[in-house]
């Protein structure tokens, strides 16, 4: 696919970075940029060399919500179009059903997502940065869902993600006055889990998903995002009996054996699942 709205990049250490790439509109959301985005996503996941999938914006923007021109032609229309055709990737797909949506995706993907939001996120920029797993941000960044000053509703799972990530009252102060609410609330309400610098944003956020690889064995990080998801939907029971299946499982893996071997000889894991460099 010809990237127009989106970037790529692969470090040598496995971390893959999707850039949003339209600095000119503070990378608002369109039809093409989801398109790319799945598509990248997709990439990233099906790639054996990467680890860990971080999604952030070129410029002065993370993601300001669903651009202008855009939303001015829903409304002369009438009616919504998604810019997107039946053809459009999907990443996650097929895992669970309960992932199987637009964002939700993020779910069913098999390496954990990390938000680098380097600027204002509103509307569907939100949502994105809310599914992810992990989200670093830059000091005085300014948030909104937005959506109740344009007459629509909470949009892309924002309802069903805000209340598990803060707690009802607080999602719903942000989710019925669609306010501004700033990076150090933010931090305080548990939406991002560190405000850095912007200069040392991806520097922090690259030192955290190469602690991630090298710490972690691959089966590991992608079992568990599995469980912390799925569990949502599920009952205590139901969590438990899962994760007896899994450490029966995950018991005859190398990367056990490896991780035991390197716990008794007090040294970094090598895992045997990582591709080996060249």
């Amino acid at each position: 696919m010809e990237l127009k709205s989106t970037e790529y990049l692969v470090t040598d250490d496995g971390i893959a970075t999707l850039f949003l790439n339209r600095p000119h509109r503070m990378n608002a959301w369109t039809g093409r940029m989801h398109a790319e985005y799945r598509y990248l996503l997709a990439e990233a996941d099906k790639d054996p060399q990467v680890g860990v999938i971080v999604v952030t914006g070129r410029g002065r923007g993370f993601c300001v919500g669903g651009d202008q021109e855009a939303l001015g032609g829903h409304a002369s229309r009438g009616g919504y179009d998604s810019g997107t055709h039946a053809d459009i990737a999907r990443p996650g797909y097929g895992r669970h059903s309960e992932f199987d949506a637009a964002f939700a995706y993020h779910f069913g993907l098999t390496k954990p997502v990390i938000a680098a939001i380097n600027g204002p996120a509103a509307g569907v920029g939100l949502a994105l940065a809310s599914f992810a797993d992990i989200r670093f941000a830059v000091p005085g960044i300014k948030f909104t869902t937005a959506h109740g000053k344009l007459n629509l509703p909470a949009e892309y799972g924002l309802s069903w993600m805000l209340p598990r990530i803060m707690g009802l009252g607080r999602a719903n102060d942000l989710l019925l006055t669609s306010r501004t609410f700033l990076s150090d609330e933010a931090l305080t309400f548990g939406f991002i889990n560190q405000i850095v610098e912007p200069e040392k944003l991806l520097d922090e956020t690259y030192a955290y998903a190469r602690a991630l690889i090298s710490t972690v064995s691959p089966n590991a990080l992608r079992q568990t995002r599995w469980q912390i998801y799925r569990d949502q939907h599920r009952d205590a029971a139901a969590s438990v009996i899962d994760s007896e299946r899994l450490i029966e499982e995950m018991m005859k893996e190398d990367d056990f054996r490896e991780g035991v071997a390197a716990l008794i000889e007090k040294r970094p894991p090598k895992w045997p699942s990582l591709p080996k460099k060249d």
